[in-house]
């Protein structure tokens, strides 16, 4: 099937892609990697009338650290995470997810900011930014504004962003202490969404006691989910293999998965269970390394 006709425009500088999206209103949409866009479009159960292309806006494929945060720009692909030496020092969780996002050939060519604002259920991406607690940068013809990743993510393929507004950046806070992550993803095959996934952070303070805790579900929710009750059950206590089975036990509890070819609710349920209590192992591991 072939998409609608549409309208391209290919941009040169972050003021004509902001003019243009003022300009078109709800009928535009950004295209960078394309790689959930175009694949929606073909299917038509997206109709944009107006394409906004990115990929020849200078300055927009950077992967920084600043204010103690890293500052990963819009145009950055999967495969630039995966390679860098500065996520792979800072961040242990998105180093973990970044070789799980899809094949290959998404890898090289998706971005990081376009697979946050596309808010997928069953994305990579928005578990780990939940669990470090990201902030998106949103900038329209207006001006700019920082939105926390719990704010951001409304509800299925559905994120907070106004009219005329782009993903430029998005800021993953770096660890102030000791810290560690993972992201335990299973998939039917190589290159699949996952059936369950599960992100996870912690953070070490000077007494050993954990200070931060991130618990993030992907695939189990009807939106990309943190598992409160158990980050607050790990905060300010020590760990243990105790306090980790209690913790996975919580994220269990937050998780509402749907029976369905991939496997049962109750089956989906322990496999977060077993990620959650695996993922916070790895983690501390990191932290105390």
């Amino acid at each position: 099937m072939y998409p609608p006709a549409f309208d391209y425009t290919a941009a040169t500088s972050v003021e004509e892609v902001l003019a243009t999206l003022a300009e078109e209103g709800d009928g535009a949409r950004v295209l960078a990697g394309g790689q959930s866009l175009i694949p929606m479009m073909k299917l038509r159960l997206a109709s944009p009338a107006h394409l906004v292309d990115i990929n020849n806006v200078p300055g927009l494929d950077y992967i920084e650290a600043a204010n103690g945060h890293i500052a990963i720009g819009a145009l950055v692909r999967h495969n630039d995470i995966v390679n860098s030496e500065l996520v792979g020092a800072t961040n242990h969780a998105m180093a973990s997810a970044a070789p799980w996002v899809a094949d290959p050939l998404v890898r090289n060519r998706g971005t990081l900011c376009g697979s946050v604002a596309h808010c997928d259920p069953e994305g990579d991406w928005n578990s780990v930014m939940l669990a470090a607690r990201a902030e998106v940068v949103a900038q329209s013809a207006s001006g700019e504004r920082v939105i926390p990743i719990d704010d951001f993510v409304v509800d299925f393929f559905t994120n907070s962003l106004a009219p005329g507004e782009i993903v430029k950046e998005v800021r993953v806070p770096k660890y102030l202490g000791k810290g560690g992550g993972a992201y335990l993803k299973l998939e039917r095959k190589i290159g699949d969404y996952a059936t369950v996934a599960v992100a996870s952070q912690i953070e070490l303070g000077d007494d050993g006691k954990i200070a931060k805790a991130g618990i993030a579900l992907t695939a189990v929710n009807n939106k990309n989910t943190r598992a409160e009750a158990a980050e607050a059950a790990l905060v300010g206590e020590t760990p243990s293999d105790e306090l980790f089975r209690e913790a996975a036990e919580l994220a269990a509890q937050a998780s509402n998965p749907e029976t369905n070819v991939r496997g049962t609710a109750d089956w989906k349920r322990e496999v977060v269970r077993v990620y959650t209590r695996r993922g916070l192992e790895t983690a501390l591991t990191q932290a105390q390394a």
